[in-house]
């Protein structure tokens, strides 16, 4: 939905002169590089079909505070 809109309500969410963005999703990141761009960074995941309890999978998936700090960090 987000991509359909016009060119002018996309820029005054997604600003072209920042280019500091982070995005987080607990999916696969594939769908996020057009949005956060080549100096931006993504916590999300690259396999699938893992089982445990949903404190483990965050843990083994990368979806920490200390994570998401080090890619914000990481973008600044």
């Amino acid at each position: 939905i987000f991509c359909k809109q016009d060119a002018a309500y996309i820029e005054s969410v997604l600003p072209a002169a920042i280019t500091a963005r982070v995005a987080v999703e607990a999916a696969h990141k594939d769908y996020w590089y057009k949005f956060v761009g080549l100096n931006g960074a993504i916590v999300g995941m690259d396999t699938f079909g893992e089982s445990a309890p949903i404190k483990d999978l965050m843990n083994h998936f990368g979806f920490t505070v200390e994570k998401v700090v080090a890619a914000v960090e990481g973008v600044l």
